[in-house]
């Protein structure tokens, strides 16, 4: 994990930005910016910047979330488990900085059989 001075992370993310990564929340499904997004490009972690998701391991899953079958590098998704809300999930973590980025599913498309179900608020594309 980086060393992230929390005043300084407070001051650069919206309070959604704050509330997904810092807190676990979720955006509300089907209103996030990249949700519905073609751009081709690079999907970054919000907060430290690195590089997660290239844009074509994304896929449309009709959960209402960006959706992608494969992190850009092993390691670079941190899964852990999540049993809150009265459900047993796995949470994606960014393994650098250790912020919220959503959760993983196994029924996603092949070659992996995943869908990385993320929040658009922890994530920055960088295009092409």
């Amino acid at each position: 994990m980086t060393d992230v001075d929390p005043d300084e992370l407070r001051d650069r993310l919206d309070d959604l930005q704050w509330r997904v990564t810092q807190e676990s929340g979720t955006e509300q499904a089907f209103t996030g910016v990249y949700w519905d997004c073609h751009d081709q490009g690079t999907y970054r972690c919000v907060v430290c910047d690195t590089p997660l998701f290239r844009s074509d391991v994304k896929f449309e899953s009709g959960s209402g979330w960006p959706s992608f079958w494969e992190p850009m590098e092993p390691g670079v998704i941190e899964e852990v488990s999540d049993r809150s809300h009265g459900m047993v999930r796995t949470e994606a973590r960014c393994a650098r900085c250790g912020a919220h980025l959503g959760h993983v599913f196994p029924d996603g498309p092949q070659p992996t059989g995943l869908r990385y179900c993320m929040n658009s608020a922890a994530l920055n594309l960088e295009r092409d």
